[in-house]
């Protein structure tokens, strides 16, 4: 696959002008101690809109853009993300089971490319990430993905407890995939209209949205290495699922 370039914004009134039409923004990049008039127009505007931002050094912004940026560098998501209010009942509409994956504080983006690459083939609907603290759909996740980033809704929500309270309402069972968890994955039934949790390697799923869990499963680990790279105990939890609905 040719190697992609991330879409990116110069200058002040060029970012205030995309958050006011509400391009998909990945990242607002400042320069630190950056002032002024408009500066402050803008940093109201992304955080009333909440926009992710950083302040970065000069030379981080100069390595981007050697000519008149104004301090600000804006990163542009190269695919749109989707509303999950939308997606389930088109899922519901065309009468498929769901099958969902919920990614939580999972930020290397070749992890989650390769999650969407065995999510995508499993036939899995949708996957979820919030806001913050996740990996973004940039030009290497997508490399990574072969491409399954440009085919399969994503959606980002900005908290993901009350988007799983949300699902639940709607019937979905929610399956969290931990090292906590006493029984297999294999043994929980994903034959039902399901979303599977999956957290990072670290600190795994957040606790209080462990608790609004169904089921909670386990990969079994027989080695002497705590965990599975998070995407290969993905595509074994998407593709357990397949199995059993086959």
């Amino acid at each position: 696959m040719a190697k992609q370039k991330q879409e990116m914004l110069f200058g002040i009134r060029a970012t205030m002008e995309a958050v006011k039409s509400e391009k998909e923004i990945e990242k607002v990049l400042i320069r630190k101690g950056l002032t002024g008039r408009l500066y402050n127009e803008l940093f109201d505007l992304i955080r009333e809109k909440e926009v992710e931002y950083q302040f970065v050094p000069a030379e981080k912004i100069k390595s981007l853009d050697q000519h008149n940026n104004q301090g600000v560098v804006t990163l542009i998501a190269p695919i749109a993300y989707q509303d999950i209010e939308d997606v389930i009942p088109q899922i519901m509409a065309e009468g498929k089971n769901p099958l969902i994956l919920i990614l939580d504080q999972i930020t290397d983006v070749r992890n989650f490319g390769a999650i969407a690459r065995s999510a995508e083939c499993a036939g899995v609907q949708a996957i979820i990430i919030p806001f913050k603290n996740s990996a973004k759909i940039t030009p290497d996740s997508i490399k990574t993905s072969a491409g399954a980033l440009y085919k399969i809704p994503v959606c980002r929500v900005q908290n993901l407890k009350t988007m799983v309270r949300g699902l639940k309402k709607e019937g979905i069972r929610i399956v969290a995939s931990t090292e906590k968890a006493e029984q297999f994955y294999t043994e929980a039934d994903l034959t039902l209209a399901t979303a599977i949790i999956m957290g990072s390697e670290d600190t795994g799923i957040e606790d209080a949205l462990l608790r609004l869990a169904d089921d909670q499963v386990k990969v079994p680990i027989l080695g002497e290495i705590e965990s599975l790279n998070v995407s290969v105990a993905a595509s074994l939890m998407v593709y357990e699922a397949v199995r059993q609905r086959k």
